[in-house]
């Protein structure tokens, strides 16, 4: 479903992404994992267009979208739940959600979609009304993951979901990650720092170093890999 050629990404002088290529196929989960400044949230930030590609290519369900606009890339299909989570904060959960259907125009679909968020996130219907800077940072991923599934992707991107979330939040929230990619066939590219977490979930991973595909694998294989062990399972 999605697959990256060559991909090369400067910011400035300073080369982020070396070359690098993965492919995502249709209904999986694939992670990339790396330490900071390997080059994996400039790699979704490329894929998504809120980056320009130096050289390489995108393709997205067999079309060339290197370079598109991130709206454009949005409408096909494709959404990136960036690190940080990044949401509204002055707005209320709902009207959250809302923003993340602006390109649909089907009210009875939102209305629909709304109500799934709230059975796959059930916090979050609590919290309806809450404005979304007064939630927890385990709340504001969830918030931030439904309002992605509000513009009815086919492919989702998530930026490191467990940073600074309660373990058990963690736990909670990946365990939907599943959920949702059984659930609607939903095609999953899962950056996330915590490795051991993110490979009992997929089924391929790739590994980052300095904007280089250092090693990728079965995930299971990459758990078991002495090098992955040692530098990211902390074995």
């Amino acid at each position: 479903m999605l697959e990256i050629e060559n991909l090369e990404v400067s910011y400035g002088s300073i080369k982020a992404l070396h070359g690098i290529s993965l492919k995502v196929p249709e209904k999986s989960i694939v992670t990339l994992i790396g330490a900071n400044g390997a080059g994996k949230s400039t790699t979704l930030r490329a894929i998504s267009g809120l980056v320009k590609a130096r050289s390489g290519t995108v393709r997205y369900a067999g079309e060339d979208i290197t370079n598109l606009p991130a709206h454009a890339i949005v409408a096909r299909g494709l959404c990136h739940v960036p690190e940080g989570r990044m949401v509204f904060a002055n707005l209320t959960v709902e009207e959250n959600l809302r923003m993340g259907a602006y390109l649909r125009n089907d009210k009875a679909g939102i209305a629909e979609d709304i109500e799934y968020a709230f059975t796959v996130f059930p916090r979050l219907k609590e919290r309806i009304s809450q404005q979304a800077g007064t939630l927890s940072g385990g709340e504001q991923q969830m918030l931030a993951i439904a309002r992605a599934l509000m513009s009815k992707p086919k492919c989702l991107m998530l930026d490191e979901p467990s940073l600074g979330i309660a373990p058990m939040l963690v736990r909670a929230i990946f365990e939907q990650i599943v959920a949702i990619n059984k659930e609607r066939g939903l095609t999953i590219l899962l950056v996330e720092q915590n490795a051991n977490l993110a490979l009992k979930i997929s089924s391929y991973g790739y590994v980052l170093e300095t904007g280089q595909v250092l090693l990728q694998d079965s995930a299971e294989a990459l758990r078991q890999n002495p090098q992955v062990r040692e530098a990211y399972l902390g074995d």
